[in-house]
């Protein structure tokens, strides 16, 4: 105990020299170990960032896509519309005799009504010195009646290259527009050109809620679309005297004071295109648009990716953290798990008691479980049964809508039918034995007709394209007319037809069933009607055969239009129809790669329009 003291002494000068030496160490770890936190960092945010990038690159390139194709699907909307227009006889008097002002007023009228009909912002027609004869606007504050424009490039391009293309601010109206135009030909020579403005305000308007900016510039690189309307009529490039004279010369933006946009052009981590501009950072995408000398561009904000990558950062971080925190947390637990093993042999005893107080109610459950599990079975067998009933109902419902369908498809070939067989025995009585078997030659082939509707009706669930076959129009025609002939004298029925030789791709038995569908319901709707006309006719459209057959009736309710075609949906009395005609014949034409619609002419009436594929041998010609 004396020597305790002595040796005591003697540590305190020994103590000094260790303690600052292990300090010094931890500071070199901790630093250390910062500065290697701060470049794995760096290089983990670096890598997020160009992460983050790619994805606002891909969904830029999508919402380019979606804007190229909405702006590509309004110009190919009014794209041949100027040419079909210069192809319009009123066009034609007007460029004939352009003092005549009856012949200016009715052009002026038709522009005018073409122009809201299309939805198009004007339509003029200018002679070969780019004078203004008509237009659309002739009645408004800034018409284009009596300008010149002879210097746009739509004018001479119309003129020597048979097409027009241009984009421009309007001389006139100052609102800016894309302009088709196209020669009026007069005896296969030019008199004059047709120009269609379109406003593309609204695809602008829809490009605003895509949460990215996305602008449109000409080849002297000025914004002339966009989002954002403070970079309208600003360039994205320096705006060199040659790019101003070249715009100069077209008048592209009239008067309009052009700018230089104050972007600054740079490339991000990944290697792409940056634009800096008025405070934020955009990522850029662009595509051009051939066809219209374009170029589409979509900026993207960068500030989401680089809030991503810190965000990411963080959670890699914080995973971290809770790495470090989760190992604590295991150490934690091993000492609290040898406090456990002392606590389990007395949990051990209290357990076995309650495990014998749940073993009987669990017996006790168990016997409830049986029961309920026999009523269970009992309610499934009684399910199984019902669901058997609700198929069984629907074979009868759709046996039943066969038989209907049947009925009525009949209907009408057994009313010749008989009107032939009583005109046989009158024609027998007479003597007249040659008329009658002609009468029977054609009930037999009505009772053939009605042996292939059967076939057809049996098979209507499915498209037979293999039973099409090439359908000559004018005979199909004549065929339903002999069945309804007898309705049409009988009724006093005007009927006027006007079929060009054409041939369709269909059935023939099923389009002859289409046609006399859609007469019979022509004929009930003249019942009552003191002018009584029936009108058919037929003409060729582009690859198709367009047949219309219209009434001088009551018309279409416009709220009964869009029903109309539905089965078992009629506007005649209790009766007089099962509604399933028009039904049938929508989708026997549907079947034939045609449409089927009807509509209200505005003389009065209803028209039904069927449109046909034509016969191979019709396209080919």
């Amino acid at each position: 105990m004396s020597d305790t003291p002595g040796q005591i002494a003697d540590l305190p000068p020994v103590a000094p020299a260790a303690g600052p030496t292990g300090r010094a160490f931890w500071v070199v770890l901790a630093t250390l170990t910062l500065l290697v936190a701060l470049g794995l960092g760096s290089l983990a945010y670096h890598r997020l960032h160009r992460a983050a990038l790619a994805d606002l690159t891909r969904q830029g390139e999508s919402t380019l896509g979606l804007a190229i194709a909405a702006l590509d699907g309004q110009l190919r909307r009014f794209d041949r519309l100027p040419g079909l227009l210069a192809q319009q006889e009123v066009v034609h008097e007007l460029l004939y005799r352009p003092r005549d002002l009856d012949r200016v007023e009715a052009a002026n009228l038709y522009l005018r009504a073409t122009a809201q009909l299309l939805q198009a912002s004007d339509i003029y027609v200018m002679n070969l010195q780019g004078l203004t004869l008509a237009a659309s606007n002739f009645d408004q504050p800034l018409s284009f009646v009596g300008g010149n424009f002879v210097f746009r490039p739509y004018f001479t391009e119309a003129l020597s290259q048979g097409q027009g293309r241009f984009y421009a601010l309007g001389t006139t109206s100052q609102v800016r527009g894309y302009y088709f135009g196209a020669p009026v030909l007069i005896d296969d020579a030019p008199a004059g050109v047709m120009v269609i403005k379109i406003d593309l305000d609204a695809i602008e308007d829809g490009w605003r809620g895509s949460g990215t900016e996305v602008l449109v510039t000409d080849p002297e690189d000025i914004v002339f679309m966009s989002t954002n309307p403070a970079w309208t009529f600003g360039a994205t490039r320096p705006l060199t005297p040659e790019r101003l004279d070249r715009t100069r010369s077209t008048r592209r933006y009239a008067d309009r004071q052009l700018t230089e946009l104050p972007l600054v052009r740079a490339t991000g981590p990944d290697g792409g295109p940056l634009w800096r501009l008025q405070g934020a950072e955009y990522r850029v995408i662009a595509s051009a648009m051939a066809g219209a000398d374009w170029t589409v561009q979509v900026l993207v904000d960068t500030a989401p990716a680089r809030q991503q990558a810190l965000t990411r950062l963080a959670l890699g971080a914080l995973a971290m953290v809770l790495a470090v925190l989760a190992l604590v947390i295991v150490a934690q637990r091993r000492a609290a798990l040898r406090e456990r093993l002392a606590l389990q042999a007395e949990a051990q005893a209290q357990l076995e008691r309650r495990v014998d107080e749940r073993t009987a109610e669990l017996a006790a459950v168990n016997t409830r479980l049986e029961g309920e599990v026999a009523e269970r079975r009992s309610t499934e067998e009684r399910l199984r049964a019902t669901q058997a009933d609700l198929v069984q109902a629907g074979k009868l419902a759709a046996l039943g809508q066969m038989s209907a369908a049947l009925s009525h498809e009949f209907n009408q070939p057994l009313g010749a039918a008989r009107n032939y067989a009583e005109n046989a025995q009158l024609l027998i009585e007479r003597g007249r034995i040659e008329d009658a078997k002609g009468n029977i030659d054609r009930i037999l082939g009505l009772i053939g007709r009605m042996g292939d509707l059967s076939k057809h009706l049996r098979n209507f669930a499915r498209k037979p394209n293999s039973q099409l076959s090439d359908v000559a129009l004018t005979e199909a025609v004549t065929s339903a007319l002999e069945l309804l002939g007898w309705r049409l004298r009988a009724q006093s029925i005007a009927l006027t037809v006007e079929i060009p030789p054409l041939a369709v791709r269909a059935g023939p038995v099923r389009l002859q069933q289409v046609l006399v569908n859609i007469l019979s319901n022509a004929i009930d709707a003249l019942e009552e009607c003191e002018i009584r006309t029936i009108a058919v006719s037929a003409r060729q459209q582009g690859g198709t055969a367009v047949l219309t057959i219209a009434d001088s009736g009551p018309g279409v309710a416009p709220q009964l239009v869009e029903r109309i075609f539905d089965p078992f949906f009629s506007t005649k009395g209790v009766g007089k129809g099962l509604g399933l005609g028009l039904s049938i014949s929508y989708n026997i034409v549907h079947d034939f790669g045609g449409t089927l619609a009807v509509a209200n002419r505005p003389e009065g009436g209803a028209v039904f329009t069927l449109v046909l594929p034509l016969a191979q041998g019709e396209k080919a010609a």
